[in-house]
């Protein structure tokens, strides 16, 4: 990759300001600045390191006024953190890709595969699998009998897709995660536990990237269904029949109990859990480790605690249960005052 900083500006709609022909060839954390590399600024706590720093092109936002001498170039746009991110994956699609079968892969003959595709070592693609153009699967995946895979999905070494699951298009998996196990469902009967049959499947619609390790379980009937642009980081389980809303965002240690329904733009974020056959609305925040044991009527909400309500009244709460071991002794005093006037009183 090299870059002038004109070049950079023209593909993000931004002004030069400085050396337009400045060339960058790499990336660079602001604090880290090397000549030749591009960084980013959009905190103010990081200003001295505009100044500071040895990159050669630093991206900034428009509204950007230097209090001193900077001796970068500047790259004016409007939101530097979606700049570095889009230039980021302008660099990662001109890297060549791999295409071709592993020796060492075993892939049905009933198994459709697509044009320019990538099957590394001991993956197997199971019968009447249909794997779409330009997509890699990298050592040692799976793909079972019966499941689809669309057109430039991504799935890194170790995952497992189960039978009949269908994966959408730009999808990328990354390591680890299984997609389709049974559903957690047994059902008590003559002293032990009967488990309920999982007939159903996954589908996993487009531009859904799911992380490391984490595991969406295939429906009793029907389908678990993760609308179009979800993102679910490492170490998420999303339970049976379960349903996630477009453009969601699960963040790590997320678990979602079976056929449960997020809206759409949900944020979950770490170790949140939803309990079951619960109905959360579009744009619902939950903080962190927030419990959710009853369906969210109004959507919009930021939500936090346990069981999770508005969080502004349960920071409230919070702030009050602080004060509870000053308050129980004062009440304990209270009550001795109250008995000596009884006493009094009574005398």
């Amino acid at each position: 990759m090299e870059f002038t900083a004109l070049q950079i500006a023209e593909y993000l709609h931004g002004t030069v300001e400085g050396n337009a022909t400045t060339k960058v060839s790499t990336f660079a954390k602001i604090e880290e600045g090397m000549e030749g590399a591009l960084s980013f600024y959009y905190d103010p706590k990081f200003e001295p390191y505009v100044y500071q720093t040895n990159s050669s092109v630093v991206l900034v936002p428009n509204s950007f006024q230097p209090a001193q001498p900077v001796k970068a170039t500047l790259v004016r746009v409007e939101d530097p953190r979606l700049a570095v991110a889009r230039l980021m994956a302008l660099v990662e699609s001109m890297k060549p890709k791999r295409m071709g079968i592993d020796p060492t892969a075993i892939v049905a003959k009933t198994a459709k595969v697509g044009k320019d595709v990538y099957i590394g070592p001991y993956v197997i693609i199971e019968d009447n699998v249909i794997i779409g153009d330009k997509t890699q699967i990298h050592a040692h995946s799976t793909v079972s009998a019966g499941a689809s895979v669309g057109n430039d999905c991504i799935f890194y070494p170790n995952v497992t897709i189960y039978h009949d699951c269908v994966i959408g298009n730009r999808c990328i998996l990354h390591a680890g995660a299984v997609i389709g196990a049974d559903g957690f469902g047994f059902q008590p009967s003559d002293g032990k536990n009967e488990k309920i049959p999982q007939i159903g499947i996954v589908v996993i619609e487009d531009d859904v990237e799911i992380g490391a390790n984490s595991c969406i379980d295939r429906a009793v009937m029907g389908a678990t269904t993760i609308h179009q642009d979800v993102k679910i980081d490492n170490l998420v389980q999303i339970g049976h029949n379960s349903e996630i809303g477009a453009h969601t965002i699960l963040c790590g240690q997320v678990g979602i109990a079976g056929s449960s329904t997020l809206g759409e733009w949900c944020i979950m974020t770490g170790q949140v859990g939803v309990a079951g056959h619960l109905t959360i609305p579009d744009h619902t925040i939950a903080a962190a480790q927030a419990g959710i044991t009853g369906s969210i009527r109004k959507p919009g909400q930021t939500i936090m605690g346990y069981p999770a309500y508005d969080a502004k009244a349960c920071s409230r709460s919070y702030i009050a249960l602080k004060s509870l071991p000053d308050m129980a002794v004062q009440l304990r005093q209270l009550q001795k005052e109250m008995e000596s006037l009884k006493l009094k009183v009574e005398s």
